[in-house]
């Protein structure tokens, strides 16, 4: 394999990852977008920016809580062994997808952006198709357990859906 495939290789990996895309590539994206589309200028809004460290600690502190009281791995590759009721898995079962969206709210907020708003839409509805396999797949995995689960715990906002 040459170094050139080698390099390309690498590069649809780390594309690969959810997490880079978001908390990484589509924040200097959305940037450049904004420069080039106000001709240098970058607009803010000053209180979108909380939205960012929210959505990305939410995500990150998450995965982690998960992986610490569930076992497993990030990602359903590596499922855990046990469902996680606590803490803020017994308000949301997705929180980390959540934190996700509140991050590319923030952008959309932060940078007052037209394709940021497009690239949350789109997201929304990926990670709902996601969240679909995932509950399928927990469900064969843990059964009537993760089913009681499904039915007291909503899949985005506590109490709403």
């Amino acid at each position: 394999m040459s170094d050139k495939q080698t390099k390309r290789r690498g590069l649809r990996r780390w594309l690969k990852s959810t997490s880079r895309r978001t908390f990484v590539l589509y924040p200097i994206l959305i940037i450049i977008v904004e420069i080039l589309i106000h001709k240098g200028d970058l607009v803010f809004i000053w209180w979108g920016i909380p939205l960012l460290p929210w959505g990305y600690l939410q995500y990150s502190l998450c995965g982690k809580y998960r992986t610490l009281h569930g076992g497993g791995g990030p990602g359903l590759d590596n499922p855990p062994n046990n469902i996680v009721e606590r803490g803020i898995y017994a308000w949301t079962r997705n929180p980390m997808y959540l934190g996700h969206l509140i991050f590319m709210t923030g952008l959309a907020i932060t940078f007052t952006s037209l394709p940021a708003v497009v690239l949350l839409l789109f997201h929304f509805y990926w990670f709902q198709g996601r969240v679909k396999g995932d509950e399928a797949h927990l469900t064969e995995v843990f059964g009537q357990e993760y089913l009681d689960y499904m039915g007291h715990v909503k899949r985005w906002i506590p109490g709403l859906f």
